[in-house]
């Protein structure tokens, strides 16, 4: 491929990844003010609680939406995968801008709330094997993990932006105004963007890698096969998302919510440092993807999850006291530039370790069940430890998952010397 075109396939294909996160995120980012409209009873936490309790239960639907998107992208191509995941979220989107609170149609309200977060949970399960396989396969081998880091360039990019809109709204309304009408707007973004990229997706080249494997639906994706005959990638995949998705959960979407709930920060300070850490994290991706073209993708995650799991405990003690604003951003992007190493490299290490035909699923289904638990649980467990009197107990746990992801990492093979991606 020329340089243009593949440029040009790395951006439309990464244009879903965006849409996709930001409507995702803006549920995280907007919680603390629908919170009271679905769950009107208990304090703060109380209700914080129960919509983290339903942001877990869409990563529950993730690894149903990673398995048959999986397929769908090792027997008919990334492509159909790509735009499936995208038409999923706009519906998912369009749902949530419109349905009413709890004052209106009562218990129906939270119900309707988790239905719509499961449909958005199996988008996103989807997107991201979809992502990583078809951004891997177009990059090139030379530069394929500085290329591959776009995917969490538009990742961090899509909850920049619902952070974003977010500050913008606080800078405009009123927090009764965003409480009452403004929390929806976010949502309707959403969903009228992902109705561009819809059309964009339906207009993507299919990877060389996929038409070079490709004999019909015979040489699709098994499941079985997949866990008969690569059961120790999978498990690196499994063990790398663990310690990745529970720092990055930890240290992006939770970090608004620890500010204002254990810190004491207002809701607009807390707002503008996660947006600065995540503009931090974003230009730390292309860094650390043209590191691993060099010194190895195995260094990278090693030492960046290693280096995490030792500043885990004082960094979240330090942002638990921080009394101002600079202090508080200082100790998150430090924390991120190690989650660096992990978020940089993630889709190619993952799409070099499985075989064409195999790669899709191999990619999105132990990624979708680490993230589940792991991801997904990452504001409900601090919030409960928290509630229970024993915050510090969640830091712990962040620190120990990192460190077995970074001794995983050690073990591994380096997947930039032993790639499975045939094509250039």
């Amino acid at each position: 491929m020329s340089p243009w075109a593949r440029a040009r396939a790395i951006l439309g294909g990464s244009a879903g990844n965006l849409i996709e996160w930001y409507d995702w995120f803006a549920y995280t980012a907007f919680s603390l003010y629908f919170a009271k409209a679905f769950f009107p009873g208990g304090d703060q936490t109380a209700q914080l609680l129960k919509t983290a309790a339903i942001f877990a239960v869409g990563f529950l639907a993730r690894p149903l939406g990673a398995w048959i998107t999986g397929i769908i992208a090792d027997r008919w191509g990334r492509k159909p995968a790509l735009v499936l995941s995208v038409a999923l979220m706009c519906v998912g989107s369009l749902i949530m801008a419109l349905t009413p609170t709890y004052a209106r149609i009562g218990v129906a309200a939270p119900v309707i709330l988790t239905l719509t977060r499961i449909l958005q949970g199996l988008s996103v399960g989807g997107e991201y094997g979809a992502s990583a396989t078809y951004l891997a396969e177009m990059a090139g081998r030379e530069r394929r993990g500085l290329w591959s880091s776009f995917q969490y360039v538009t990742l961090i990019g899509g909850q920049i932006a619902a952070v974003a809109v977010l500050i913008v709204l606080q800078t405009l309304m009123s927090q009764r105004q965003i409480e009452t009408v403004g929390w929806r707007i976010p949502f309707a973004i959403g969903a009228l963007l992902a109705l561009a990229v819809f059309w964009l997706q339906a207009r993507l080249e299919e990877t060389p890698s996929f038409a070079a494997a490709s004999k019909g639906r015979s040489s699709g994706s098994s499941t079985w096969r997949l866990i008969s005959d690569h059961r120790r990638e999978c498990g690196i995949v499994l063990a790398l998302t663990a310690g990745g998705s529970l720092g990055y959960y930890c240290y992006t979407a939770y970090l608004q919510t620890f500010l204002v709930n254990t810190t004491h920060f207002s809701r607009a300070a807390a707002s503008q440092i996660s947006l600065a850490s995540l503009v931090v994290l974003l230009l730390l991706q292309p860094v650390g993807g043209w590191l691993a073209d060099r010194v190895g993708r195995k260094r990278v995650l090693a030492g960046g999850f290693l280096i995490g799991a030792a500043l885990a405990w004082p960094i979240l003690t330090g942002l638990s006291h921080a009394r101002g604003p600079g202090v508080a951003l200082a100790l998150a992007c430090l924390a991120l530039v190690f989650l660096a190493g992990y978020t940089s490299v993630s889709a190619v290490v993952k799409a070099e370790l499985f075989p064409t035909n195999l790669r899709g699923l191999g990619v999105a289904l132990p990624y979708a069940l680490a993230n589940a638990v792991f991801g997904g649980g990452a504001e409900y467990v601090a919030l409960t430890f928290k509630k229970a009197g024993h915050e510090s107990g969640f830091y712990l746990y962040v620190a120990a998952t990192m460190a077995v992801a970074g001794f995983v990492a050690l073990m591994m093979r380096e997947t930039r010397t032993a790639s499975l991606i045939a094509e250039d």
